[in-house]
């Protein structure tokens, strides 16, 4: 991985991981069309550790929420929220990256969820909640649930707990902002066991593999920076957004999107 392309990943992790149209997917295309190796462990490692950039610029533009040490019942929640992605997380984190490798699979998901967010609009019409102090620490962990359906590699971690959020009565807005809070102890659980924890099929730890060489440091560090700076950007402009066009963009991209792609990787296979 040269520097430019580490930047060029960093900027569609930046840009797409608070959208709900699947980070992992853009990622992965992306590597694949500039003819990087999708096999390549430290490539799998980077993929995951820049989500630690884009936790940040969540910490930052809420960071009147998350430094409200006041506030005890927010964190109880998150940290009810989180626990069903780590349990699941762990057990199927083989099955996940079986997927990751597969473009075909991960464009006709894109796809599908695609034709999801077409519809989910019309299906919540009363909302009730507009704010996170009224949400339930039973209703975090529902959403936490919903949250898990992101672990099949195309669907969207934000799309998943938007709808899980909305299906508990919340309004797109106070939906996505709790999307967005929960995003930060499941990535950082996700980034810390990534880069500390996990042995990766080389036989090496996620640290070691950025240690190794100084252009692994580079890809490293440039690759969070670029990454808190794009999602930064991302998660103020997603709110509006939202608010005023709803899901059907988004699910008119995902459809349109993964059929090329489909069609690109089908015709390479």
């Amino acid at each position: 991985m040269d520097t430019l392309q580490a930047i060029l990943i960093a900027v569609i992790e930046g840009l797409t991981e608070y959208l709900p149209i699947s980070s992992t997917a853009h990622m992965g295309f992306t590597a694949s069309i500039l003819g990087m190796n999708r096999e390549d462990e430290f490539l799998k490692m980077f993929m995951v550790s820049i989500q630690f950039g884009a936790i940040l610029s969540v910490v930052v533009e809420y960071w009147r929420k998350f430094y409200d040490f006041n506030n005890i019942k927010f964190y109880l929640k998150l940290a009810s929220a989180v626990v069903p992605a780590l349990f699941f997380g762990k057990l199927l984190d083989d099955e996940i990256e079986k997927i990751l490798g597969s473009d075909i699979v991960i464009s006709i998901v894109l796809i599908v969820g695609g034709v999801v967010l077409l519809f989910s609009d019309s299906w919540f019409k009363s909302p009730k909640i507009d704010d996170e102090k009224q949400i339930s620490t039973k209703t975090a962990v529902i959403i936490g649930f919903w949250q898990c359906m992101a672990m099949l590699p195309g669907t969207s971690r934000s799309a998943a707990s938007i709808i899980g959020g909305m299906t508990q009565g919340l309004t797109r807005k106070a939906a996505a902002e709790f999307s967005f809070f929960l995003a930060v102890p499941t990535m950082l659980a996700v980034t810390i066991y990534s880069v500390f924890v996990k042995t990766w099929a080389n036989g090496e730890k996620g640290y070691k593999m950025i240690l190794s060489d100084n252009e692994h440091i580079l890809s490293f560090l440039i690759g969070n920076i670029i990454a808190f700076i794009v999602g930064l950007i991302a998660v103020k402009s997603f709110i509006k957004l939202l608010n005023k066009y709803g899901f059907r963009p988004w699910g008119w991209y995902r459809i349109i999107v993964g059929i090329v792609l489909l069609i690109y990787f089908s015709s390479r296979a």
